[in-house]
């Protein structure tokens, strides 16, 4: 790939502090206009466009695709946000805190809220991630923060992470983006 564009949706619709990783809630509509306009403006001509099938990023997709019909789209349910089982929904601070102590302790296997675990996300995004490198274009993510941050260590050729506080704590804010450089068969994912 020449570049991986890392874009996170607009503001959702949900409150503040509550889990929501592919709990399927829209994103404000306004906002997610406003992140077009400015993606449409700034994102390079022969890009592939692939969106998490999540709605809160789909909705970005629509917008962008009629002010850039140029662009190839696509949906990718590997970019979709960590599956938080049971915890969905719920607030940060009400879920048990011996479960929270659990995933923190066994990191990269603990089923979050009895779904889905750090390991499986991290192959999961790293599927999508191989088949992005394999392309000779640029592209652009529509995605989520947990997908952004995976990227993160992905780029820098971690696969697997075991400890809690190797996973990155920034992502971009609610309608901003991050680029990766392309590569070459030396790519170290360095930016």
């Amino acid at each position: 790939m020449k570049e991986l564009w890392l874009v996170r949706h607009a503001q959702p619709m949900v409150a503040p502090g509550v889990c929501y990783g592919v709990l399927d809630v829209a994103a404000d509509e306004t906002a997610t206009r406003e992140v077009a306009h400015r993606l449409a403006d700034a994102a390079p001509n022969g890009a592939i466009v692939i969106t998490s099938p999540l709605q809160r990023c789909e909705q970005l997709r629509q917008v962008l695709r009629v002010l850039r019909p140029d662009l190839m789209y696509k949906a990718d349910a590997r970019l979709m946000e960590m599956d938080f089982g049971h915890w969905e929904g719920q607030r940060w601070d009400a879920i048990a805190r011996d479960e929270l102590d659990g995933w923190t302790a066994a990191f990269a296997t603990w089923r979050c809220g009895g779904a889905e675990c750090v390991g499986d996300f991290m192959a999961r995004v790293g599927a999508a991630w191989d088949e992005a490198l394999a392309l000779n274009q640029t592209v652009v993510w529509i995605t989520h923060a947990g997908v952004t941050r995976a990227a993160m260590l992905l780029a820098q050729g971690l696969s697997q992470i075991d400890d809690a506080g190797q996973w990155p704590v920034l992502a971009p804010p609610f309608g901003m983006w991050t680029v990766l450089p392309g590569h070459g068969d030396d790519y170290c994912g360095k930016h």
